[in-house]
């Protein structure tokens, strides 16, 4: 006769105590959340009060220049909104974002490409140089870049914002993308070769879907950058010839706020109109950022 002994475990604990710690709020570390807090409020912060600044009127604002707007007011707004000049600034903007945008797509995939399938002397180095790319700041290029630019005919154009932006751009590019691009399995690339396929036709079916979430990724920051850009627009085309009404976002809303300096309330309703866009399409397209750059620390 056998016996036979069971031995039940049984587990205690609340359905909190197995949730991810990464989504518990621990109030046993409000240091944490306070620092958060505070981080949170200097960045939004500002952000907020211009967008009110926007609904009040000047004397509202002198005399209250902290209250919230009283009257409320959307005479500013409207006045913008009718302005050619401001649907000017935005063809401008949108006009080299997107320019800019594509040009740092196409090259970056095309170098990244390069650097990350191809085996070939001095890769590495060519990989650091682009890497070194990213401590390069504009100010040290600002005389250099303008004689240059002087010199090619390329000074006071939308085309000499263009060049240099993708130039700048490309080694943030790179690093993101290289990555993603060595992290596809030689395998897939053998077994397209046998059915037939070149190196270029691996890298326009199959190469290209794989890497697009890193694709997206500098394609957003590209964007955002290009459109927030002040100082090589305010470099190239503001000791140009081109028209006020032609210049981008962020030089507009500087000459604007220059010439209406008396109009606080404009000049709040002009800045917040001009970074409506980019914050808005840099918060639909979060999660891929954050997804794409995942990818490439992976990779």
């Amino acid at each position: 006769m056998s016996a036979t002994t069971t031995t039940t475990t049984i587990v205690t604990g609340s359905p909190r105590d197995a949730e991810p710690a990464g989504r518990r709020f621990d109030w046993g570390q409000p240091f944490v959340y306070l620092v958060a807090l505070v981080v949170a409020a200097v960045a939004v912060g500002p952000v907020i009060y211009v967008f009110l600044g926007g609904f009040r009127t000047t004397a509202d604002l002198n005399a209250n220049p902290a209250g919230l707007p009283d009257p409320f007011t959307l005479e500013n707004w409207a006045a913008v909104l009718g302005s050619p000049r401001f649907w000017g600034n935005v063809f401008a903007s949108t006009f080299l974002a997107v320019a800019t945008t594509a040009g740092v797509v196409i090259a970056g995939i095309m170098a990244a490409f390069v650097l990350a399938r191809y085996d070939f002397k001095g890769r590495e180095g060519l990989y650091t140089l682009f890497a070194a790319g990213l401590m390069f700041p504009l100010t040290v290029a600002a005389l250099p870049l303008t004689l240059l630019l002087r010199t090619l005919g390329l000074h006071g154009t939308y085309l000499g914002v263009i060049i240099p932006g993708i130039a700048f751009a490309l080694p943030t590019t790179i690093i993101i993308l290289v990555p993603f691009l060595k992290a596809i399995p030689d395998e897939l690339e053998e077994a397209a070769m046998i059915d037939g396929a070149t190196r270029i036709g691996f890298f326009w079916r199959i190469l290209l879907p794989l890497a697009k979430p890193g694709l997206v990724t500098v394609g957003i920051l590209a964007f955002v950058a290009s459109w927030n850009g002040y100082l090589l627009p305010l470099l190239v085309i503001s000791t140009g010839t081109l028209p006020q009404e032609l210049w981008p976002l962020p030089l507009g809303v500087t000459q604007f706020s220059t010439q209406y300096s008396q109009n606080t309330g404009a000049v709040l309703a002009y800045t917040s109109l001009a970074m409506i866009p980019a914050l808005v399409f840099f918060l639909l397209a979060e999660k891929r950022i954050v997804g794409g750059l995942t990818g490439a620390v992976k990779g």
